[in-house]
This record gives C-alpha cells, structure tokens and sequence, in this order.
C-alpha cells in the first residue's frame, strides 16, 4: 500500500495540541540542545495492576507530541517508559488468580511478589512483559526501566544523596499537604526491611548525608542504621517522581488529572534537588460505563486485546489523540463510532492542503510512517447493522451482502474491509445480539411499512439508484410524519425492524442489505403482528 506524507509544509503554522506541546518543550530547554545531548521524554507506569488503554495511551500521546517535536527541532530525542515496580504491593488486584497466595506478600516489592499466573519471576515481570508486547505491537520506539533494576544498580546513587542532603526541605514540603494522622508517621524514604523485605513506611529517626543512611525502627522492633543506595531504600511517590527527574534529567511528561497535585510537589521538591520539573500535560482521565475512573486494579476498563477484538488498532489511537484535555467515556460501544471517524479522517486527507492535513489526526496516528491510502467502501456501523439484520454471525454470509452490494469487492482486494467485517460478526454476538429488543409496529406505522416496502419495488433490477432511492426515503417519512419529526420515522425503523434504537442512513442500508431482502424483512413483521 502506498503512503502519503506532507511535504514543504511551515510547521511553525500547525496549531494541533501535539505541536503546542512540543513548543513547550523547546521553550524549557531554551531551544538548545541539553547537555546531555537528547530530549527526554518518559512515561510512568504502575506494575501493581494488568497493564490496561490507560498505560498505552500515555505512551501513544507521548510519542506523537515526541513526533510534532522531531518537526520543529533536529534536537535527538529519546522515550523511556518507566515501570515503579519496586513499590510494594499494596492490595491484591481482584482481576488475577492465586489471590490468597499473592495475598501473602502485601508489602513486599512487586518484583518480589511471585507471579500469580505463574508464567514469569514475579508479578511485576509478568505485567511489564505484558506492556512492552503491547507496546512493540503498535511499533513505539521506546526503552523500557525498570525501577528495581536502577535502584539496584545505583543508577539513582546520585540523586539519593540529594535526597539526604535536603531531607528536611523535602519534608518542608510534603507535610503540609498531608492528614494530620499521616504526617506523624511520613518520611519521602522507605527503607526495605532486612529482616522480611518489605517496604516499610516508617518515621526515620535519624538521617546520616554525608554516610548515606538512615536508622529506622524494623518490623520487629529492632532500630536498624541501613543505607539508602543500590536498592536498600525506596521513595515514596512524589519524592521519587522528582528523584527521578533529577537523576534522568527528564524533558516531557504527561500525566493524567488525578495527579495535578502530585506534579505540583514532585516539581517542588525536584527544585531543592537542584533539577527542573519537565514540561507537562495533564490529561483528563478515562471513565467506565458507569462514569467511575478507570482502575487496573479493579479491572473495569477495556483491555488492548479486547478493543483489537472489535475494530482496528488505528482506531484506539483515534481515541487516543481526541481532545486529550477532556474527559472520555472508555467502553465497548465507544468502538464503532471511532472505526468510522478514523476511515473518515482517512478518506479525506487526500483531499486537503497540506496545512489541513497537519490538523487530521491520522498524521499523529501514522507518524513516520506514511498516512496509508485506502478507503472504506462500507462503514462499520453499515457493517453492524448489516450483521444485526440477516443476524449474521458468520464472515461468509457477511460477503455475500457486500458483493450484492457491489460485485467489484471482496476479501482479498479489500483486506481492511474484510477484518472490519470480521470485527462486525463479533460485535454483533458479544454486544447487539445479547440487547436487541424488537418494538411491535402500531397499526399506523404498519400503514406507513407497507407504503415504504411496496414502493420498493420500482427499484428492483435497476443500478444507479442511490439518489432516487433517497428521495424516496424521504417522501416516505414526509408524507407521514411533519418535517421536524422525521427522525422518528427513521426510529421507528430501526425499533421495529432492528430492535435497536438508531442505525445507518436507511437508504444505505437498503442497498446493502437489499430490496427484496428489505421487502421481505418489513413483510415478515407485519405478517407476524397481523
């Protein structure tokens, strides 16, 4: 498949919300090359919980505000996504097996706890695993961190000292933000016990900077003088948000609402380390059907495989570059609306200057690799609706609707049209199926259903029917029902015939599903309601 790009374009013009955060970041590093000789970028992640959309799509926004910023500089740049698996484990995930047994090691760090699903070394290996194979799917060109691995490493050694040095400034900051109860007990470092290797928040009694130690009182009761360095000692997490800033030097990154605050802090106390807080979005956060945020340790969200189950991978990053700063609903039925709107961004980038194309998502959605040409000749709701009215569960029948519809198309020629129409199948079992409620027509809508299929019948055998067929339509819904109520009209349709509250546009769907088959739909239902 060919591809398209944009070429001579003044990128100084494009307005997108990846470029303005580009520009941000240009402005931290005074449009100069750091020292270090690259932009940072990085993303967090928690390994307490199975990665879930919300772990993918900070990395996705990541990389096309990395992508707008490759436009506006030569600057080389690099994306880390850092898992905080050394955290220990607070509460046992309800979305795993093995629940008692993980439960044994509430406290211990996440690459201590052993893998419930028994398939890795720990639980956090199994769920970095899991979100570098999604990542490497969609082609992110990211490094992966692990926060065991560099504290162990005493790749933070530096950044801990300071962390010594200005104990009581970092402590300045973080009691007044704490419950009275909290702050009696809060210290930014939690030493890793050494008699069970858990992560204990505990009060440090005293702090040696210069030696690099603390002394804390055990679980046992026995005070302990440890150090801090290669892995004895964790930070909490704002500490350890800005210890990280510091020792990585990071440029950009993103975070979701419910870490304004914690931004704000970490920022503070990255300052009296001597760093730079890095530029930031914040993004608003993705809820469930019920309107409740999206939590990897409850489960309730959509998982990648679950959304590839139903529609293309282009289609999650859709929703992913969509008005960021607004909070999204992220459900099952969210999928067929963003299937269609990629295919219409799709279909119209050819169509605009150079300057527009920069303002359609699928050049952030693509990225280096080319906007890819194609069309979609059926759009997936058509698709859905398609399937919920021949109550289609198989590809074969499926086609055989299309190449009706037009003979010039078919699965090896249409590969996209092909997966969206296995997508379809499967979203008609697992979600129409289930819902469908079938509305009995009243004697006046019965009136207005044998109208509409009688004069169906003039249409039989001819080509190129489109627009009359859509005058016809129309005159049928007017001639019943006054202008400002034709939508129910259309309702009315998609109730009775359906069983579902909205659908395609009805001349489209009679054309791919059929005069005939439409005559003998309507004909069925009146005969079973007479």
């Amino acid at each position: 498949m060919s591809e398209n790009t944009v070429d001579n374009i003044d990128y100084s013009q494009v307005n997108t919300w990846p470029f303005q955060e580009a520009r941000k970041i240009l402005a931290r590093i005074g449009n100069k090359v750091p020292d270090k000789g690259y932009v940072l970028f990085e993303t967090g992640y928690g390994a307490s919980g199975l990665p879930h959309i919300g772990t993918f799509g900070e990395v996705a926004k990541t990389s096309m505000v990395r992508w707008a910023f490759s436009k506006l500089s030569d600057i080389p740049t690099r994306l880390i996504a850092f898992s905080d698996d050394m955290d220990g484990l607070r509460k046992v995930p309800t979305n795993i097996p093995n629940q008692e047994e993980t439960a044994k090691y509430l406290g211990c760090p996440l690459t201590s706890v052993p893998d419930p699903f028994g398939k890795f070394g720990s639980f956090a290996e199994h769920n970095n695993v899991m979100m570098c194979e999604f990542l490497d799917r969609y082609g992110f060109d990211y490094e992966f961190r692990s926060s065991t691995q560099m504290y162990k490493s005493g790749a933070f050694n530096d950044a801990l000292m300071q962390v010594l040095k200005n104990y009581d400034k970092i402590m300045a900051i973080m009691l007044p933000s704490l419950r009275e109860e909290r702050r009696k007990t809060y210290s930014p470092i939690m030493p890793i016990s050494p008699s069970t290797g858990h992560v204990l928040e505990v009060p440090i009694l005293s702090v040696n900077a210069e030696a690099g130690t603390i002394v804390f009182e055990d679980e046992d009761g026995t005070r302990v003088e440890q150090s801090v360095l290669n892995g004895m000692a964790k930070l909490q997490w704002k500490a350890d948000w800005a210890m990280r800033w510091l020792a990585l030097d990071v440029d950009y990154e993103m975070c979701g609402a419910d870490l304004t605050d914690s931004y704000k802090l970490s920022g503070q106390i990255v300052k009296v380390l001597g760093g730079k807080a890095p530029a930031n979005l914040t993004y608003q956060l993705f809820v469930d059907k019920y309107g409740q945020k999206i939590s990897k340790t409850k489960g309730n969200g959509i998982s990648i495989e679950q959304w590839l189950k139903y529609a293309n991978p282009e289609s999650l990053s859709l929703f992913m570059y969509v008005k960021p700063l607004t909070s999204k609903r992220l459900y099952f039925d969210v999928i067929p609306r963003n299937v269609d709107e990629y295919y219409q961004y799709l279909n119209a980038y050819d169509k605009q200057d150079d300057l527009a194309k920069m303002s359609n998502p699928v050049v952030y959605i693509h990225r280096d690799k080319g906007v890819p040409n194609g069309r979609m000749p059926i759009s997936y709701n058509l698709l859905l609706n398609l399937a919920s009215a021949a109550n289609t569960e198989r590809i074969e029948d499926m086609w055989k609707y299309i190449t009706s519809y037009n003979p010039d198309l078919n699965p090896e020629n249409n590969p996209d049209l092909n997966m969206m129409a296995k997508c379809a199948v499967q979203y008609y079992h697992d979600f129409v199926k289930p819902n469908k409620n079938y509305r009995t027509p009243t004697e006046q809508e019965k009136i207005v259903l044998q109208d509409l299929a009688n004069g169906l019948s003039q249409f039989i055998g001819k080509t190129g029917i489109e627009k009359d067929l859509e005058t016809y339509c129309y005159d049928i819904g007017k001639k019943y029902y006054s202008e400002d109520k034709l939508k129910d009209f259309f309702g009315m349709f998609y109730n009775v015939l359906l069983g579902q509250e909205t659908g395609p546009r009805l001349p489209n769907f009679i054309l791919i599903y059929g005069i005939e088959k439409t005559q003998e739909m309507i004909n069925n239902i009146l005969q079973a309601g007479a």
